[in-house]
């Protein structure tokens, strides 16, 4: 799936001997299938795997990614650039802007889809994720942040000020977004 240089490998499998026993790859896309498309690559925790995730194995190292945006990395290489500035790591992904037709979807996939593509990209940069756990009757969003986000002081501003005008915005149909978490401040917390 994802074409990984030998030497991209080896500076991976060197990075990931610096934290924590367990930590592997993830690769994601913040708005894909869009003009604006990003590629990204972050540090994914053993309690930052989700179900709906795909495993990839290479030498000594996994990559995970959302079985939603397997498609959009096609042909998609990483390799390590070496110059005299200095090494940059570069991940191309020729579909990662082309929008596959998509079919009738239920509003819990589609809501799921937009947080797995366009917020949990973002909370990944403070290790923390956010899942839709149910919605209710009365259209109201049951969510559950995990990792870095449980816990943080900000959360309150990231769910009011982020997530809930994100998510009210694109799914007119939802009432309001309601965090169930028991946020339990510890040394997980990303603040």
């Amino acid at each position: 799936m994802i074409t990984i240089s030998p030497s991209a490998q080896n500076y991976f499998v060197s990075l990931l001997l610096k934290e924590p026993k367990g930590t592997q790859i993830r690769v994601f896309i913040l708005n894909p299938g869009t003009p604006y498309a990003e590629c990204g690559v972050a540090y994914c925790l053993e309690n930052e795997i989700e179900k709906s995730d795909v495993k990839f194995k290479y030498d000594n190292f996994y990559i995970y990614v959302n079985k939603l945006i397997v498609p959009y990395l096609k042909n998609a290489e990483i390799d390590l650039i070496i110059d005299k500035l200095g090494s940059q790591l570069t991940l191309k992904a020729p579909y990662s802007k082309t929008n596959f037709f998509k079919k009738q979807s239920s509003l819990e996939s589609d809501i799921e889809e937009f947080l797995n593509t366009d917020i949990n990209p973002h909370l990944l940069s403070h290790k923390g994720r956010v899942h839709l756990l149910k919605i209710v009757k009365e259209k109201i969003a049951i969510i559950k942040f995990s990792g870095g986000c449980n816990g943080c002081s900000m959360i309150a501003v990231t769910l009011k000020n982020t997530i809930e005008k994100k998510l009210l915005s694109r799914f007119p149909q939802l009432k309001e977004i309601r965090d169930e978490t028991d946020h339990l401040h510890g040394v997980h917390s990303f603040y």
